[in-house]
């Protein structure tokens, strides 16, 4: 999903997301979707898009907030992640979990 007027650092920047999505295990259109969306966010907090969303421009940045989430810390993966790996590993009972219980349950 390039586009013309991305520069070539946000073309490599697309590519490097894209292809770390993929070894996730994401499906390309997937990959694509969430690649393009975090280059034009990232190109609308540095002020080079022509248009930009007031959350885009408040919130914090995606390499920030992928940090944040990124199974270490005090805050860790959210409940929603937690949730999915759970499913994922077929847990019982794992809709009436807490967050606690369900890193209890997933083993991490």
């Amino acid at each position: 999903m390039p586009q013309e007027a991305w520069s070539k650092k946000r073309e490599r920047q697309y590519g490097h997301i894209k292809k770390g999505l993929l070894e996730r295990g994401e499906t390309e259109d997937v990959a694509k979707e969430i690649a393009a969306r975090t280059v034009n966010k990232e190109r609308a907090r540095a002020g080079e898009a022509e248009e930009a969303s007031d959350l885009s421009l408040t919130d914090i940045s995606s390499g920030r907030r992928g940090g944040l989430r990124s199974h270490k810390g005090p805050g860790g993966r959210t409940r929603d992640q937690l949730y999915q790996e759970a499913k994922e590993k077929n847990i019982r009972g794992r809709s009436k979990m807490n967050k606690a219980q369900l890193e209890k349950a997933v083993g991490r």
